[in-house]
């Protein structure tokens, strides 16, 4: 059985830093890009404007999984939040993590209320694809938690050896995805753009999607080959 103890016995620490001013790089980029296609419709929401809120959904995601792979790569190299917190690290994590998640979706549908309809174009189209994509993506959320289970979203195999030696899931979405919930899940974005013809929120759910696999390859990718390596 590999242990995480073993694992940062025999792992150099400078791998903490691995792909990440790469990821600091490719954030910039992706957000100057993001920024350049927004509209402002002069839109609103509770009194503050369409593009106010997209500014704030945007750092929303940077601050988000900036804090993801400070937290990951600490835990993983230096056991930093297990050392703090014991056997609660996970549920202090989750308590930090989930708000977070959880914010992405209810300011892509602000954002997408301040700019309803902006989109254009054939609404029928945009209401069946954009409920098309959320079937998919409560179809893949009931794979997470039967089959995956939440810890092991939240990051579980850099916390405690059960988790990483746990067996790889290859049922529901997993079947068809090695990686559902980026694939997956993060269709809901653009879902929910559909769903209130929004442009801002669709370039919104474009930012969000693409910057997901920023983390996977410049963070998560290099970790699971240490986690995971032969």
């Amino acid at each position: 059985m590999r242990t995480l103890a073993d694992i940062r016995a025999n792992t150099p620490k400078s791998e903490v830093f691995r792909g990440q001013v790469q990821h600091a790089m490719i954030a910039a980029l992706l957000t100057i890009g993001t920024c350049s296609l927004l509209k402002d419709n002069g839109g609103s929401f509770i009194g503050v404007t369409t593009m106010t809120w997209a500014y704030i959904t945007i750092a929303i995601g940077l601050v988000h999984q900036s804090i993801v792979a400070v937290v990951f790569r600490l835990q993983l190299h230096f056991d930093i939040m297990v050392r703090i917190f014991g056997d609660n690290a996970l549920k202090v994590w989750a308590a930090i993590f989930l708000p977070f998640l959880g914010a992405r979706p209810l300011l892509l549908i602000i954002v997408g209320i301040s700019d309803y309809g902006s989109l254009g174009g054939d609404r029928t189209m945009q209401l069946v694809s954009g409920a098309l994509l959320m079937v998919l993506v409560a179809w893949t959320m009931h794979s997470v938690l039967k089959y995956f289970t939440i810890n092991r979203a939240l990051g579980g195999d850099h916390f405690y050896d059960k988790y990483l030696n746990m067996p790889m899931v290859n049922e529901g979405a997993f079947k068809y995805s090695g990686n559902a919930m980026y694939t997956f899940v993060f269709t809901g974005m653009w879902g929910i753009g559909l769903l209130l013809g929004s442009w801002n929120a669709l370039v919104l759910a474009l930012f969000y999607h693409a910057y997901i696999w920023v983390h996977m390859y410049c963070t998560e990718d290099p970790d699971m080959r240490i986690l995971y390596k032969s």
